[in-house]
């Protein structure tokens, strides 16, 4: 059986194509590609990233579900003459853009060992791509897995495109998915046919080779384009460019645990217990005469509908005396206790804040007093579930510092293959910063003024405050000299 790897490559040189077979009757390349599409493109851990999206955006499955009642025979049926609300309350959104805000709402602290190397990591690591990364965090979190492709533009310039989870099918050379051997990308675009925008799927294979084009067309690959590279431009002696491909597979995965598993996984149940129990509170409430059972007695009418019509249409019905029994109407009140609604309802926000690991934003009274430990136990949860969201991404940093070094390399801008560096991630949490300072204080003459000045509550470049501060006492010795 031959590796994915040798498949795509066969792809690129033009071996085995469609409708042909390999050596002793191996199907084609695209064949086998194919197979691996639709299993993948049917499968439940799509499945999970398309809901984990759909539910970020509020499209929720309360918004398809009808209201049942006990029908004729004890089955339940659509009823239509009673309120159908369906409110979303979108907690899951909400703890997708705060975790998202807690991980990646600061500048990222990047520690490195040349001066040059500090300066080339911040013009390729600018605002555009931190705005990038966020998006890419919110992707990670939905999906379990987002994805960043690295390429250099018509300008000769390093830039990165992401890609949801959900578009991307990896192969991977390893059970841990630590290696990726190749990787298809599908995807939908919009083309204008017949004076009409018609959706139109694509299909890139993304290997060593370089990126292969296909159309998706009703389950067949149709090659599309030749075979182009994931190319970087090289400096050539007369100032010209050639096309060197990478050595890797430019895509880079960011993962939000080692089971790449995303977090609707944990809230989803409760989250549509949520949207049910609102739902129906409101129900309940627009139901003014389902309120009160009506207790019937000689109704001077025909069926249960006109009598309905009736009472809401003219707010009063004809009863009548039959055989010396007088008529009338009798009530069975049904008090509705909206303080019950309100305490589930806060039971299952709490549960969704717990289960996944977020931070209750209304402060208990416990928690008034502010001190550093209160704010340690109020992050907790969040901080050990960023913790785990932080390990898998410095490993894909690991990967992506890789090709920002070939390209400064491959560019002319410098060998920075060997330099040490260290990411920072700035958690934007609350902190006691009186507390942190005189701590900073006090760790004067024990640790170095690197250290010191990293941990200072209002610092977020670390190198140009050292530089800013040794100006400072450069041009205070001058001063005391002087005089």
């Amino acid at each position: 059986m031959r590796s994915f790897r040798e498949i795509c490559a066969g792809l690129g040189r033009g071996l085995w194509p469609a409708g042909e077979q390999g050596p002793m009757n191996e199907p084609s390349d695209l064949q086998v590609l194919e197979w691996e599409l639709k299993r993948w493109l049917g499968s439940a851990e799509r499945e999970r990233m398309l809901q984990g999206q759909a539910y970020f955006e509020g499209n929720h499955d309360i918004l398809r579900q009808q209201r049942m009642v006990i029908g004729r025979g004890g089955e339940p049926e659509p009823v239509r003459n009673l309120p159908d609300n369906r409110l979303v309350n979108n907690q899951y959104g909400k703890l997708v853009n705060q975790k998202t805000d807690y991980m990646l709402g600061q500048p990222l602290t990047w520690e490195v060992d040349g001066a040059a190397f500090d300066k080339a990591l911040k013009r390729i690591f600018d605002h555009r791509f931190m705005r990038q990364l966020k998006r890419l965090g919110k992707d990670c979190y939905n999906h379990g897995i987002a994805w960043l492709y690295p390429y250099v533009d018509q300008d000769g310039k390093l830039a990165f495109r992401s890609f949801p989870g959900y578009e991307i099918l990896p192969f991977w050379l390893d059970a841990e998915h630590s290696k990726l051997e190749c990787a298809v990308r599908f995807y939908m675009v919009e083309s204008w046919v017949d004076g009409k925008m018609r959706p139109e799927y694509k299909v890139e294979i993304y290997d060593l080779a370089g990126v292969h084009s296909f159309r998706w067309d009703n389950g067949r690959l149709v090659p599309e384009d030749a075979c182009h590279h994931a190319y970087l431009r090289h400096n050539l002696p007369d100032g010209s460019f050639e096309r060197v491909n990478w050595t890797k597979v430019p895509l880079i995965p960011f993962k939000l645990n080692e089971r790449e598993q995303p977090l609707i996984m944990r809230v989803k149940g409760l989250q549509d217990a949520l949207n049910r129990m609102m739902s129906c509170f409101e129900n309940v409430m627009e139901e003014d005469t389902h309120n009160t059972v009506l207790v019937i007695k000689n109704y001077d009418g025909t069926d249960l509908d006109e009598f309905r019509h009736n009472l809401a249409a003219y707010g009063a019905v004809k009863v009548k005396t039959v055989d010396g029994a007088a008529g009338g109407i009798d009530t069975l009140s049904v008090n509705v206790d909206a303080e019950n609604y309100q305490a589930i309802i806060e039971l299952l926000k709490s549960a969704i804040i717990e289960n996944g690991m977020g931070f209750d934003t209304r402060l208990d009274k416990g928690y008034r007093a502010v001190n550093e430990l209160s704010i340690k136990a109020m992050y907790s949860d969040i901080c050990l579930d960023a913790n785990d969201l932080e390990s898998e991404w410095q490993a894909a940093f690991e990967e992506l510092l890789w090709f920002v070094q070939v390209y400064l390399l491959n560019t002319g801008q410098g060998n920075y293959l060997h330099e040490g560096w260290r990411l920072i991630f700035n958690r934007d949490i609350m902190v006691d910063e009186s507390e942190a300072i005189a701590n900073c204080v006090k760790s004067q003459g024990i640790l170095s003024d690197a250290a010191i000045v990293a941990q200072h509550p209002w610092v977020n470049d670390v190198r140009g405050e050292l530089a800013r501060l040794e100006k400072q006492k450069s041009a205070a010795a001058k001063q005391t000299g002087g005089e």
